[in-house]
């Protein structure tokens, strides 16, 4: 079809690629007979094929042999790029192409831990690496590598199954073909394993045929995600899937199966790419005479070496046009890497959430530059909430976390017993804040309090005993107002102090302030009171020793100069005088008066002893020591005002 609809586009070109079609019957020797079969016999200048990573990695090597070219639209396996053939064009996509789209699926939901499912052969192992180096650059690692091999019993497959279910780890990657993808989806959804909090993400390998699955396969696979070639929507496209599913209709009426996945673009737009590097070369630089070899010889001395090849690998490596698929352009022997689609398996079919792009890196809309959330997406289980991708198995022990009894002080740590239920409650405030811290792991940790007390509930030991039984490996870690002191961190590791230092102390203010009509004499101390009534009279008798000889307004009766004596240095005060001032050691007098008057600090009330308080905050501030009410260990009897876990993790 696809050289029919080219030619009939471009009837004026000369040249034509006939096709010589053999079977591999899927079978790896099958399709390496094949290749020696049109090389030898048929003489052919290019081959298109094979059908899988498996069947290419023989054929690579005949190509190079006999210098044609090998252009398969399906061998998509790693792996076969380290054969460093010039002769083996990769008209696909790599597999490795679609590890960064599922790394920024990984990265943006902030898992840390996922284990990966393949198929046990050429296809699955090509992957693996890039895959498990791509996670540690987004500080994610994998757990677990579970291979399965492709003849896989459905007993080994539950067993392998019920082995996954055993570790924490609940974010799985899959790569995998359709016939073993199916079958594994059927039994992990009879063992449990599609139910809420687990994360299952298919590369393109079951991704690119769900449309070709039955209705019971989609219902065992409902909120995984999926990553495949993103194939933009054209005309050219839609008018091609209505002939294709009529063309299949009529030759195989029985065939309830007619979407065509992207390797039928693929297949379309490599035979395309091919006619293109023919013509490119004319007609006049193929020969139509034929080497003497024998038909039955079987020998691989005995295959033609093309005259041609060489010139149409190099055709073939610069032709560049818009395909089914997409942008058709070949690099470093492959098919330049474009978007990935994002999909959610929900309800009869997948459902697009979202594209990665490799300039863009996940995006809502394709031809979005600006980076944005995926869409809803709805999750194993119908769960509408991102899984943590961690839980601890049914079989997991829980840590045991110490935490001390005392007497006296409890608002750290509160031990209290039911007398009627037989309980044991820890409460108060160390306790809150690693409950706090607790629930924002990104994962659930399960773990007990065990209280360090003897069987009639009094304390079982010091402060130093406690922590002692953490590096005995007897708790996994204790909670409470541990003081950190330089013996015990060579045994155990503390946290950060959460409550910032500081001591507080109340105590009452006494009120000796008097409340009678003479209290404005108050901020003035009677001796300075009596000093500034002398300096003021002092002052005005000076400015009247040196004025009244002169000036007229320091003359005329005694009682009026006395009067002015008094009136002048206080009207001084607020700049109210209205006595002129005529001689030079007067005023002189007067600029030394006025920088006394106006420099003169204001005066406060000096704070008793008895109303002092010292004030702190208690915060989240990770900077020193921490303090222990109550540890009878703290060197001198001597307490700082921090607190802190002590915690050392078991081995």
């Amino acid at each position: 079809m696809a050289l029919s609809d080219f030619y009939a586009s471009h009837g004026h070109y000369k040249t034509r690629v006939v096709t010589k079609v053999r079977d591999s019957k899927r079978d790896v020797v099958g399709a390496a007979a094949a290749a020696v079969d049109l090389l030898q016999n048929e003489e052919v200048e290019a081959i298109i094929g094979p059908g899988s990573s498996m069947q290419a990695n023989f054929m690579i090597g005949l190509g190079s042999k006999a210098r044609v070219p090998i252009i398969s639209f399906s061998a998509t396996s790693p792996s076969l790029s380290s054969l460093q053939s010039q002769y083996f064009i990769r008209a696909t996509l790599n597999d490795s192409a679609q590890v960064p789209a599922i790394r920024a699926i990984v990265q943006t939901f902030g898992w840390r831990e996922v284990v990966l499912i393949y198929v046990d052969n050429e296809y699955g192992n090509g992957v693996i690496p890039s895959l498990t180096s791509a996670f540690l650059e987004v500080d994610a690692h994998v757990t677990y590598w579970s291979p399965i091999h492709p003849s896989v019993t459905d007993d080994q497959l539950v067993e392998e199954l019920h082995k996954l279910m055993r570790i924490p780890t609940r974010v799985f990657i899959v790569h995998m073909l359709t016939p073993l993808g199916y079958r594994l989806f059927t039994k992990a959804n009879e063992a449990g394993m599609m139910e809420e909090g687990y994360v299952w993400i298919l590369t393109d390998g079951i991704t690119d045929f769900l449309s070709t699955l039955n209705a019971s396969a989609i219902d065992s696979m409902q909120g995984v995600l999926g990553v495949k070639p993103h194939v933009p929507r054209t005309k050219e496209l839609e008018s091609f899937k209505i002939r294709w599913k009529k063309k299949i209709q009529e030759e195989y009426p029985t065939n309830e199966i007619s979407e065509l996945n992207i390797f039928g673009l693929w297949a379309y737009d490599a035979a395309c790419a091919l006619a293109m590097a023919v013509e490119k070369l004319g007609a006049g630089n193929f020969s139509l005479q034929k080497t003497n070899i024998s038909r039955d010889s079987t020998g691989f001395e005995s295959i033609r070496v093309s005259p041609v090849g060489p010139n149409i690998l190099h055709s073939l490596l610069s032709t560049r046009f818009r395909g089914l698929s997409g942008d058709f352009q070949i690099g470093d022997g492959q098919l330049r890497t474009s978007a990935f689609h994002i999909v959610n398996v929900i309800g009869e079919g997948e459902r697009g959430v979202g594209f990665w792009t490799p300039e863009n890196g996940i995006v809502r809309r394709s031809n979005s530059t600006s980076k944005a959330n995926l869409r809803a997406i709805t999750w194993p289980g119908e769960s509408p909430s991102v899984p943590k991708g961690w839980v601890l198995p049914t079989n997991g022990k829980k840590l045991k976390i110490g935490v001390p009894v005392k007497e006296g002080f409890s608002e750290f740590v509160k031990v209290t017993r039911d007398p009627i239920t037989n309980t044991t409650k820890i409460t108060g405030y160390s306790i809150a804040i690693f409950e706090n811290v607790m629930e924002t792991l990104p994962y659930a940790v399960p773990y007990e309090y065990v209280p360090f007390e003897t069987p009639d509930g009094k304390a079982a030991g010091s402060y130093d005993e406690l922590i002692s039984q953490v590096y005995f490996q007897k708790y996994d870690a204790v909670v409470g107002d541990i003081t950190i002191l330089a013996n015990r961190s060579f045994y155990v590791d503390f946290t950060l102090p959460y409550t910032e230092s500081g001591v507080s102390m109340i105590v009452p203010i006494i009120n000796n302030r008097s409340k009678n009509a003479w209290v404005f004499l108050k901020p003035l101390t009677w001796d300075l009171w009596v000093t500034s009534a002398c300096f003021f009279v002092f002052i005005g008798f000076v400015i009247w020793t040196l004025e009244h000889r002169i000036n007229e307004d320091f003359r005329g009766p005694r009682s009026h100069q006395v009067g002015t004596i008094f009136w002048f240095s206080f009207s001084t005060l607020v700049f109210a005088q209205r006595e002129r001032i005529v001689s030079n050691l007067a005023r002189f007098v007067m600029i030394i008066w006025f920088f006394v008057v106006t420099a003169s600090p204001a005066t406060n009330y000096p704070p008793s002893p008895s109303s002092l308080s010292v004030q702190t905050q208690s915060n989240f501030a990770f900077s020193r020591p921490v303090t222990e009410y109550g540890d009878p260990m703290s060197p001198n009897g001597q307490t700082s005002p921090e607190t802190a876990f002590g915690i050392e993790l078991a081995n």
